[in-house]
């Protein structure tokens, strides 16, 4: 049934839990938001390449050709006849980025605990705030999520959504991911019952057994934007429950990824199921050299939240630590409450982390530390490794021929960073969110001269704002 956009207005919350959750909110204009070549085939030409693949390396200026969904070639001064030309000289060409680990349900009522520590978080985000939820506040906080990440320069995104309250829920966070058109892997997870553990309430949320529904329901294919895997507690310690979720996440081909943190954690881990690659272990706090060599030998991956570990005032982060096992970390926003919410602030969040941890070390003494990563390391970390932390390395995450055609221009001739003397730190320290000119997610052009394609940013505001008033007005009357 199709909804008018008079008639939503007109009845308010009611249409919209009614509208989200069938798909029929007329927020999207399709045929702008794809905009392709006639001919399939769109030729970036002529700007700065950053590649993020070591055998084609960087090019002062060079091309990328599109055919379809997917890159065709790399290289410089290509022909593409009948091609849809972007010209990109005042621009950088580099793959999307990848966050992996964002609880998108917060989207609505980001930067609402600016001050607030992880006590207060649980306290007031997860105990107070998650049990207010309905199906249609997961479904507009996911997409004004979605839709602000796309606008930031972020193609792929892992949707840590611990907000499954009751299989509506789910539905609608799915819904609103399907809607935005990014990339991204839909990570099952556990209710929000205030502060109570899944396990000990079942009959509504059906967590963790309801994942071989969605992945009948909604991902039955692998081609196609939307993966799957599932937001694991680990029981919280408790490794019988930690094993139930193991077996459902593995019994349908799901990706798994939990929070993690306490010395020897992972090794208890390890004694109750078999560690593989197709975990992330996300935070990592207090993880000792035993933790990471299980997740290095196990092929595992590391998700890091710069901004939540440091600002909500929990640890700095232990990059260190992973890269002396081997690991290489990917990077997260995490909690749009109270964290920046662009890779650009991470990447710089993570340099100065990494840093004054290694100056602290010679402060104490210590004559021999490992050497500082770089700009091209934490732009890797944002790109690649992130495809690596989603299993989706030989889909995204560089601009490789074959890989599918998720690609950002970024503006160099802005006042910020001009004139661009180097191109990695350009990126690394001196953009942000202004920069990013233009968004494709295989192929299609999600964002163009600075602004989103074919996005009714108006609506989408009034209803985050119908909202956000219900949510604080329920949580201030309960």
């Amino acid at each position: 049934m199709r909804t008018s956009r008079r008639n939503l207005l007109r009845s308010g919350a009611a249409a919209l839990a009614a509208a989200s959750v069938a798909g029929a909110l007329p927020l999207f204009d399709r045929a702008q938001a794809q905009t392709p070549a006639p001919s399939g085939r769109t030729l970036i030409k002529g700007g700065s390449v950053v590649s993020i693949d070591r055998g084609i390396g960087d090019m002062p200026q060079g091309d990328v050709l599109i055919e379809g969904a997917r890159i065709a070639a790399v290289g410089q001064s290509l022909a593409a006849d009948n091609a849809q030309v972007i010209e990109a000289h005042e621009m950088i060409v580099m793959p999307g980025f990848i966050d992996s680990h964002r609880h998108m349900w917060e989207g609505a009522i980001r930067n609402l605990i600016p001050d607030a520590n992880l006590r207060d978080y649980l306290t007031l985000i997860l105990g107070k705030y998650g049990p207010a939820y309905r199906p249609e506040d997961v479904y507009i906080g996911d997409l004004v999520s979605a839709l602000s990440a796309l606008d930031a320069g972020i193609t792929t995104i892992v949707d840590w959504s611990h907000i499954q309250n009751t299989p509506a829920h789910t539905d609608a966070a799915i819904r609103a991911l399907q809607e935005s058109g990014m990339r991204a892997m839909f990570a099952y997870g556990f209710p929000e019952l205030g502060g109570k553990p899944w396990w000990v309430e079942t009959s509504s949320h059906q967590f963790p057994g309801d994942i071989a529904r969605l992945r009948k329901q909604y991902f039955s294919s692998d081609d196609q934007l939307l993966t799957l895997a599932l937001a694991a507690t680990a029981g919280f310690g408790n490794m019988d429950i930690a094993k139930r979720e193991w077996a459902a996440a593995r019994d349908v081909g799901a990706r798994i990824t939990v929070h993690a943190s306490g010395k020897d954690q992972l090794v208890k881990l390890g004694n109750a199921v078999k560690l593989g690659p197709d975990t992330t272990y996300v935070h990592c706090g207090g993880y000792g050299a035993d933790d990471w060599k299980l997740m290095a030998e196990s092929g595992g991956s590391y998700s890091v939240s710069p901004g939540t570990e440091m600002l909500m005032d929990i640890a700095m982060p232990l990059l260190q630590g992973a890269l002396d096992a081997g690991v290489r970390p990917s990077l997260s926003i995490d909690a749009e409450t109270n964290v920046p919410t662009t890779m650009f602030a991470q990447m710089q969040l993570c340099l100065a982390a990494q840093r004054v941890a290694l100056t602290q070390r010679k402060a104490q003494g210590e004559k021999e530390v490992p050497k500082p990563i770089s700009a091209r390391d934490v732009i890797e970390f944002a790109t690649i490794e992130g495809a690596k932390a989603c299993g989706l390395e030989g889909k995204t995450g560089s601009l490789t021929p074959s890989k599918q055609a998720d690609i950002i221009l970024l503006r160099k001739n802005a006042i910020n960073v001009l004139p661009v003397n180097d191109p990695l730190a350009a990126i690394a320290l001196g953009m942000d969110g202004s920069n990013i000119d233009t968004v494709l997610v295989g192929g299609a052009v999600k964002k163009r001269d600075g602004k989103l394609v074919g996005v009714d940013m108006k609506r989408i505001a009034e209803l985050a704002t119908q909202s956000r008033d219900y949510l604080v007005s329920k949580v201030r009357a309960g």
